[in-house]
């Protein structure tokens, strides 16, 4: 195997594996068009179709048939000249079945050969303004060509024609299979590092890697071969392009029956046969980060327990103490060295520890030398990392003698994500143990991922923002403290103070032996968020930031209702609980009073962890825990927003208004979210008359070291699992939500009242009791 040295890491003694780049084009196809571009296009009209239901409803999807039978393909087969597809794009609903036709290129050229006498192809239209122009350029030519067929598919608003398209159905039986098939192939491809131009130029050498493997080895191959995720999505992207493949791969036509379909079930000598295939011709492990094998189906897809959603936007970035969150995918492969010599077997008591460079220095992943082996590359690990962690080691160790489980260091590697970012095909290769352990990790590029933010204990401050305390008050001149608010401060994943929440509870002002701050009424309990941190004067005594970003205001609920809070944000939510014993009586309404808009802003709030795949996973690894404790009384909520593109809702937050924690994609505003988590827990603790939030605590809590076991920042994925890594910080946050955010203080409970004496100054218990639960 041939392999170069990373220039700027010599130290490092990390190696690049073989690039599938020494593969000339002369050895392989010519692919001839930009797979890069028309893989991210393609990916934008899956996640539209996945987006819009109106597109999969049988009337609609038979309308668009006959279209796209009728009108579209007469229209283009008459516009093409030669084998050139003119520069025109038909609308959303015809571009869907033409897509879902092509991927069965068979079927998709004896139609073509059938009813034009030659096949259609495609436009390679890549960019936005070219696309605006070819879609009016493709109206004008619709419109002058049938006056009395709407450009746009209108059988939702006009479905006088339902019964006759019925009868349609009947010609194109083999046509609507194709289209229903493909309705949730946006699934296998949703990923949100999938449209970076690094990952997809990566997988388009090992899609050209792939081909060459087929024409090698493919006759004297007994099974098929089955693509990788990432190579799957060029050949869907190459199948786009009829006209582009036909020419690529018209020697290869024998060959490419020998390829896995999308959606074909696999047998596991195939998976097996297409693993040492690729590592016998390059050297290298076939399954990679974001390039993991699938079994068919949509079942099979192997999601990660992360709510990890492709956003448009990050309605975050106005707030200035908030920094986004970014995670990778990696996976770890071992292959010793097959000329090992038989004198060294004392290796083989050695082990390899895996652990990261930093946020989670806790991490140690353990496993024998022995369990590896020289003739396959197996799988260490698979995780999802946040780019902060910088990298990981890989240590060989020695088990020490004695009673003690200590171990000494014999060799260790370092992979930085900046150079596996640099490297080709993603994947670096290292030497260990005096070239006897062959190491390679892979990572997928970063992507932004949801916000994690959690609602700790801090003093109380007075009306001004300054906690209370005798240092502010020298500071003041013994003018005494007025007001009294309970104070929290918001961390993000990596423990930065991003927001100070407040809450007021009394007015007036504390005087040593004579006036005590006395509780406000209901409607003065207003909640604020200040942005920012706290400015420390002494310590761990500060004042609040000044920048007011949102508030919460309590008013008179309407009748049936028990609560209702206004939101400076513009929504209102109303609370009614019918009954005390059991928080699935809860119900929540949330309006906006901004927006005559009924979808303008739209948003719901759903009990338990609606958001998808959270349930599957938590009931599969937590069923015991579960057991113990009823999921809907964890104080778990769900928030949905409706929008015209999804009419149906979409996930946005996971809140627990018990724990004050909040996960939200960068397209859901921040501050609304904790307002809404905080609103409940103070109307829910009024209702129930008890501290169900630990809002008596009154001072900062001791929090774990920073990057002992940040939360959120390595995440185990299920394929991974062992009994030997039962850690919760290895787990997404809502499997075991106390054990993650509880703070550092001995095993004490978090909700448990510290065995500390508050200040008098800042008021007794009373005084705070009858704030928040009368």
């Amino acid at each position: 195997m041939s392999a170069t040295r990373n220039g700027s890491h010599e130290s490092s003694d990390v190696l690049s594996t073989r690039s599938l780049s020494e593969i000339s084009e002369v050895e392989t196809v010519r692919l001839s068009v930009d797979l890069v571009s028309a893989a991210r296009k393609n990916l934008g009209l899956l996640r539209t179709a996945s987006e819009s239901p109106w597109l999969h409803e049988r009337a609609t999807l038979l309308e668009a048939i006959r279209r796209y039978d009728e009108l579209w393909m007469p229209l283009i087969s008459d516009l093409m000249e030669g084998s050139s597809p003119p520069m025109v794009l038909p609308p959303l609903d015809v571009e869907w079945v033409w897509f879902c036709h092509t991927l069965n290129p068979v079927s998709y050229r004896k139609y073509c050969e059938k009813r034009f006498s030659k096949l259609i192809g495609k436009p390679a239209i890549f960019y936005e303004e070219n696309e605006e122009y070819s879609l009016m350029r493709c109206e004008e030519l619709w419109m002058k060509r049938y006056p009395n067929e709407s450009f746009e598919n209108e059988i939702g608003i006009n479905s006088s024609n339902l019964q006759d398209l019925h009868v349609v159905h009947d010609h194109h039986e083999d046509l609507l299979s194709e289209v229903e098939k493909q309705r949730h192939v946006y699934r296998k491809f949703s990923w949100p590092y999938m449209s970076d131009i690094v990952y997809l130029i990566a997988a388009r050498q090992r899609y050209k890697g792939f081909l060459y493997v087929l024409q090698r080895f493919a006759d004297g191959c007994p099974s098929r071969l089955l693509p990788s995720l990432d190579i799957l999505l060029m050949w869907v992207t190459h199948q786009s392009y009829p006209t582009v493949y036909d020419e690529d791969l018209k020697e290869m036509e024998g060959d490419m029956g020998k390829m896995v379909g999308l959606w074909e079930t696999v047998r596991s000598i195939e998976v097996e046969e297409t693993k040492k295939l690729w590592e016998r011709t390059f050297d290298q492990s076939y399954v990679k980060a974001g390039g993991v094998i699938e079994f068919g189906g949509a079942a099979s897809v192997v999601k990660p327990p992360v709510y990890w959603e492709v956003s448009d936007r990050d309605v975050n970035t106005k707030y200035k103490s908030l920094l986004p969150r970014f995670l990778q995918e990696v996976c770890v492969f071992v292959r010793l060295n097959s000329r090992m010599k038989p004198m060294q077997q004392e290796r083989r008591h050695n082990f390899l520890r895996l652990q990261i460079v930093r946020c989670h220095r806790e991490l140690k992943i353990d496993k024998p030398i022995s369990s590896f082996s020289a003739d396959t590359w197996k799988k260490v690990t698979h995780l999802y990392c946040e780019f902060g962690t910088k990298g990981l080691m890989l240590e060989v160790r020695k088990h020490g003698g004695g009673c003690f489980k200590t171990s000494k260091l014999e060799d260790s590697k370092t992979f930085l994500w900046n150079d596996l970012l640099r490297a080709p095909s993603l994947t670096l290769e290292t030497h260990l143990d005096d070239k006897q352990v062959r190491a390679v990790a892979s990572i997928t590029p970063p992507a932004q991922a949801p916000y994690l933010l959690k609602c700790v204990p801090d003093k109380v401050t007075d009306d001004s923002g300054a906690m209370v305390s005798d240092v502010i008050l020298r500071m003041n001149n013994y003018k005494p403290q007025e007001g009294r608010w309970l104070s929290r401060t918001i961390l993000d994943h990596a423990g930065r103070e991003c927001f100070v929440v407040r809450m007021r509870v009394a007015g007036g002002f504390w005087r040593r032996g004579g006036e005590t701050p006395s509780a406000v009424k209901w409607e003065d309990r207003i909640i604020e968020i200040r942005e920012g941190s706290w400015s420390y004067v002494a310590g761990s005594i500060g004042r609040a930031p000044e920048k007011i970003v949102g508030t919460a205001t309590p008013r008179e609920p309407p009748e049936h209702w028990q609560a209702a809070w206004c939101f400076s944000t513009g929504e209102e939510l109303l609370i009614s609980w019918e009954s005390s014993t059991s928080m699935a009586d809860l119900n929540f309404r949330l309006r906006n009073q901004t927006s005559s808009d009924p979808l303008a802003r739209k948003c719901s709030i759903e009990q338990g962890k609606s958001v998808p795949r959270a349930k599957e996973h938590e009931k599969r690894e937590n069923t015991e825990e579960n057991d113990e404790e009823d999921e809907d009384d964890e104080g778990f909520l769900t928030l949905v927003r409706f929008t015209e593109d999804n009419p149906t809702g979409r996930p946005t937050a996971l809140l627990n208004w018990k724990l004050l924690i909040v996960e939200l994609l960068p397209e859901e505003d921040a501050v609304f979210a904790l307002l809404l988590c905080i609103s409940i827990l103070r109307s829910i603790s009024e209702m129930r008359k008890e501290d169900v939030g630990s809002l008596l605590i009154r001072r900062r809590l001791k929090e774990a070291k920073l990057g002992a076991r940040d939360w959120g920042s390595v995440i185990l994925h299920p394929s991974s699992s062992s009994s030997t890594i039962s850690s919760p910080y290895l787990q997404p946050w809502y499997w075991n939500a106390r054990s993650v955010i509880a703070p550092d203080h001995g095993g004490d409970d978090a909700t448990k009242q510290p065995a500390v004496n508050n200040s008098p100054v800042e008021g007794g218990d009373k005084l705070y009791k009858k704030g928040i639960m009368t």
